[in-house]
């Protein structure tokens, strides 16, 4: 081939000059086919494969604007052979590799798929063992190199080296991604064959790295090249219209403009004829297939700044679905509450869920990312617990956070075989009580209680119920001392009749050991699916009242079994339709209280709607009061 054009001093950095005349740069009589043969067996993985070589060739080290440019662009300076391929692929972004001819075993280069078993040594030094998927360079015996990822110790250029066989290729880029990530290998080459190169550039990037040799290896170059082609490569032609550039970018473009700038980006107009062109797309560019792309491309050119801006047609909607509405009135409920909202993945480790008790994950990740996302999440716990944990490893101790979402279960048996997609509440609690001027007291299970009551309330318009739990109905999670249930439901006979709607209480010890929390915690799991039943409709306005209320308090002595809350539903059933409201504001045992015993206080407030309640209405509604809950729970009056 002729000498090449001295290349711009900018292109390397340094000045170039060009070969003096007597100096090694020459092609000697033949033809590359006397030395070399190529088949390619897979003309689908493998659309193009080209190769060229040069004989008598010097290795040695390349001179030092070659060396230069290579180090300033972050590759190491190996040989000349060596560095002329990777200065071509810095150059023209297409791969290229070079093997030592005379280790080619028959002189024969074989592009096939690997034969199950085969193994070969790559040029990191390490064994690889291949599969049928694996595109692989051989010679007459066996494989030398992954096609497109990493050349083959066996016939890699040593200081001995006399005959070069330079390959050029294209490979298919799906292909290629396929055996980087078996193998493990990320390489400049993989970088851009899973990208997509330039399929044609082949001939020009091949014949001007022999090109090269002859100049910097003292080499000479076989005339001509081998090219195993599949489909001739003929370009894609795609059409312009000129209405339809106008509709798309919404103001008037001249048609002979906007074919100028695509000519300047490489594309070729071969016929234009009333305000319709046909252009063949360059090799280069493959993200242009249809006319949108090429609309794309003008619009690129000529700025954004050139479409003037509209208004829409149509009028956006604030409407959200039942799913985005449920999880708005539980974020912003959780917000209310003074909890900060935490962005957790969906993706978990399975041993995080095993940590917690939780549900066997319906759903598993064939290639996580990360050893963190094996599978998805059966509970939004271990995502919160690992923000707690790395909040207090911060030197953080109060965490109070929460957040909603979806976790992923078995679906239920005869459907589609799909796992269920149920949306959840979770809330985490740790450190102390906020409070002013007082000692600092840790958060308990009062809290976790509190915060439930309000979520629900806020979020369903209804009092929820608690029930303690005891033996196998304690979650793994939770502390058998202080676990209990979360109900929703109305008033039958006076106790709580609806369903659960979640669980709440202190984390079991072995879980604080399992993520490494380093404090109590206490937590808060509602099933939103579960609680949508029970939303409430929009809130309306109610009078104030015009009649005066009637307030009665009320001590209850009672076992220290009983639990307040089932007391406190006996006491709003027993007053009846006249109770405004029922509450328990205190808790008191010790002191005059005898042991196994304690007091309970309730305030009841009494209003009618139509009419001033006597002192003699309340008291007799207050007697039954007193009758029922020392009927049920043998309560005394606290003296």
């Amino acid at each position: 081939p002729p000498a090449p054009a001295p290349p711009p001093a900018a292109l390397y950095g340094l000045a170039w000059a060009p070969p003096e005349p007597d100096a090694p740069g020459r092609a000697i009589q033949g033809k590359v086919d006397a030395y070399a043969k190529v088949l390619v067996e897979d003309p689908e993985r493998c659309p193009h494969y080209a190769a060229a070589v040069v004989v008598d060739v010097t290795i040695g080290p390349s001179p030092a604007w070659l060396r230069y440019r290579l180090t300033s662009l972050g590759v190491r300076p190996i040989s000349n052979v060596v560095d002329v391929t990777n200065l071509v692929l810095l150059e023209y972004g297409h791969p290229m590799h070079a093997f030592d001819l005379d280790l080619v075993r028959g002189s024969v280069i074989v592009v096939r798929r690997a034969r199950e078993g085969e193994a070969m040594k790559t040029l990191d030094g390490a064994e690889r063992r291949l599969v049928p998927d694996d595109l692989v360079i051989c010679d007459a015996e066996g494989p030398l190199a992954l096609a497109g990822i990493m050349g083959g110790a066996s016939t890699e250029i040593r200081n001995e080296t006399r005959r070069v066989l330079l390959e050029c290729a294209y490979f298919e880029p799906r292909g290629i991604r396929r055996s980087a990530r078996r193998h493990g290998l990320h390489t400049e080459s993989s970088h851009r064959f899973e990208r997509g190169v330039d399929p044609g550039d082949v001939p020009e990037a091949l014949t001007h790295a022999a090109s090269l040799l002859t100049h910097l290896a003292g080499g000479a170059a076989v005339p001509g090249a081998i090219h195993a082609l599949g489909t001739p490569l003929e370009p894609r032609m795609v059409p312009l219209r000129s209405k339809r550039l106008d509709q798309l970018l919404g103001t008037a473009v001249p048609f002979k403009e906007a074919t100028g700038i695509l000519e300047r980006l490489g594309c070729v107009v071969r016929s234009a004829k009333d305000g319709v062109a046909e252009l063949a797309i360059p090799s280069h560019r493959p993200d242009i297939a249809r006319e949108v792309d090429l609309i794309e491309e003008v619009l690129r050119v000529r700025g954004m700044d050139s479409v003037h801006a509209t208004l829409p047609a149509i009028h956006p909607t604030r409407d959200k679905g039942p799913r985005e509405a449920v999880l708005a009135r539980a974020r912003r409920a959780g917000v209310e509450l003074g909890l900060s909202e935490a962005v957790t993945n969906g993706f978990v480790k399975r041993a995080s869920l095993a940590a917690i008790g939780a549900p066997e994950p319906a759903v598993e990740v064939k290639n996580p990312l990360g050893e963190g996302h094996e599978v998805m999440r059966t509970s939004l716990l271990p995502g919160l617990l690992d923000a707690v944990s790395l909040a207090r490893r911060r030197g953080e101790r109060d965490v109070r956070v929460f957040t909603a979402g979806a976790v992923f279960l078995q679906g239920k048996s005869g459907e589609d075989g799909l796992p269920e997609e149920r949306l959840t509440f979770a809330a985490v609690l740790a450190g102390d009580r906020p409070g002013y001027l007082t000692r600092p007291e840790p958060l308990d299970v009062w809290d976790a209680k509190g915060l439930a009551e309000g979520f629900v309330r806020r979020v369903a318009g209804v009092d929820p119920g608690f029930e303690r739990l005891a033996g196998a109905a304690v979650p793994a999670r939770l502390h058998p001392r202080g676990a209990a249930a979360i109900v929703v439901g109305s008033l039958v006979g006076g106790d709580v009749s609806g369903r659960l709607v979640g669980h709440m209480g202190p984390l079991h010890p072995d879980v604080l050991e399992r993520f490494d929390l380093g404090g109590a915690v206490v937590v808060v799991e509602i099933d939103l699916a579960a609680l949508a039943g029970w939303f409430a409709p929009a809130p309306r306005f109610r009078p104030i009242p015009r009649f005066p209320a009637s307030t009665r308090d009320v001590a209850l002595v009672v076992s220290e079994d009983v639990a307040a809350g089932e007391v406190l539903v006996a006491v709003r059933a027993a007053a009846g339709p006249l109770a405004e409201d029922v509450s328990l504001f205190d808790r008191f045992a010790g002191g005059g209280i005898p042991a196994g015993q304690l007091s309970l206080a309730y305030r009841v407030v009494y209003r009618a709607p139509d009419r001033t309640l006597t002192d003699a209405e309340v008291d007799t509604q207050h007697a039954k009061v007193v009758a029922e809950v020392g009927k049920r729970f043998g309560a005394t009056l606290r003296a």
